[in-house]
């Protein structure tokens, strides 16, 4: 009929363009990929599964909100905040921006923290700063017999701790608390991923989406870790250990502090970029609480 205007049609792209346009707004590829399993509701069926049905179309709406993610991301928002989810260590976590998003680097923690806890049938160990509770939860399932105390300043932290706890089923338990002010005694290993960039430090521009109060430590990056470090000991058993991420270029300062406390065996390990990113020291002295139980 005279009047009308045919309508053009509505373009449906495959899977593999949507990718690319993606790629176009300047995502990597990993992160368009996770959010394209996000929107299709197959989040656990694995990259692979993308490049075997590369030739598939994607509905408009699922298109339009593909995109949508994809802008979000692109502005800086972590894969995690838009998916709700992270694994760490294994573990599928839920998380949101209450918490930080879990790093593939602070994996070499847990390693680590691990190690020195095999030998102990039964250990105490006490995460401190737990955020979505990915360490604890980690060592939990890795270290079944261990008896683990989770500790955060936030209560919003800790509410995503626990509902990770509960829906993996592991008995790590949760208390609020700022460091180890009011914490108990004996722990076989204290594991702590703290703030650590300095107030000015230009990493945070980047990390505009996620909790401040989780990034930030007075001026040097430091004074949490100061903190703990000092009051460690008070609730180590003779022969525990401290174990603490930091930043880049931080592991010189992080050992000092560690040996003057009287740390022994003070000692780094790097990440996956092959950088110090992790140190500890072993505590040989015992504590207030064993030396009064003599």
């Amino acid at each position: 009929m005279r009047g009308q205007t045919a309508q053009a049609p509505v373009l449906t792209p495959t899977l593999a363009q949507a990718l690319n346009q993606a790629r176009a707004l300047g995502l990597a590829r990993i992160d368009a990929q996770l959010l394209l399993l996000h929107q299709l509701g197959r989040a656990d069926a694995g990259r692979a599964w993308l490049l075997a049905h590369d030739s598939d179309a994607l509905a408009p709406a699922l298109h339009a909100q593909f995109l949508a993610l994809c802008r979000r991301r692109a502005a800086g928002e972590p894969v995690a905040y838009l998916t709700g989810r992270k694994e760490f260590y294994g573990l599928p976590l839920a998380i949101d921006a209450r918490v930080l998003d879990p790093r593939p680097d602070t994996e070499t923690l847990v390693d680590w923290a691990l190690e020195v806890l095999a030998p102990l049938p039964a250990p105490r160990v006490l995460d401190l700063g737990t955020g979505s509770g990915a360490i604890a939860l980690a060592l939990q399932r890795h270290c079944p017999g261990a008896w683990i105390l989770a500790i955060d300043a936030s209560a919003d932290a800790l509410a995503v701790a626990r509902a990770n706890a509960g829906r993996l089923g592991l008995p790590v338990q949760l208390a609020q608390g700022h460091w180890l002010s009011g914490a108990p005694a004996g722990f076989d290993a204290i594991v702590s991923n703290p703030p650590y960039l300095g107030a000015q430090d230009p990493h945070l521009a980047a990390l505009a989406h996620e909790p401040r109060q989780a990034l930030v430590s007075g001026a040097d990056g430091l004074q949490d870790i100061r903190s703990i470090i000092g009051q460690a000991p008070g609730h180590l058993t003779a022969g525990g250990w401290l174990l603490l991420e930091h930043g880049h270029d931080q592991a010189a300062a992080v050992h000092a502090l560690l040996s003057a406390r009287g740390f022994a065996r003070v000692q780094s390990r790097a990440d996956l970029a092959g950088i110090a990113r992790c140190s500890g020291g072993q505590w040989n002295h015992p504590s207030r609480t064993e030396s009064e139980g003599r």
